[in-house]
């Protein structure tokens, strides 16, 4: 079974087992919530599409841990007025394992 979900305005594409690095989310470790924005699901030759969710469809999801990525350099730079600034940034993510879909 294959589906494709909402989280975070972003669009993953899941299936049992595997594991989905998202934004951050206000869950705790190891907690257990379901995702209601599925946008289509396929079971074998059968599939849903939403308009724009699939209606009753549900992806069981485990939070695995939280924790930064790696760190992107961000450079800024004028010419002639000696105008330079170096500022790292490291973004904060979710770590998904799927459990469950249901269609």
């Amino acid at each position: 079974m294959y589906a494709i979900i909402e989280l975070g305005g972003r669009q993953y594409s899941v299936e049992k087992g595997s594991r989905v690095r998202c934004e951050k989310l206000d869950h705790a470790a190891n907690a257990t919530f379901a995702i209601d924005k599925v946008l289509m699901v396929k079971d074998g030759d059968k599939l849903q599409v939403g308009q724009p969710y699939v209606k009753g469809a549900q992806v069981q999801a485990k939070v695995v841990g939280h924790a930064r990525g790696k760190k992107v350099i961000v450079l800024k730079y004028k010419s002639k007025v000696n105008y330079r600034r170096k500022i790292g940034h490291r973004q904060h993510f979710t770590s998904l394992l799927i459990e469950d879909i249901k269609g």
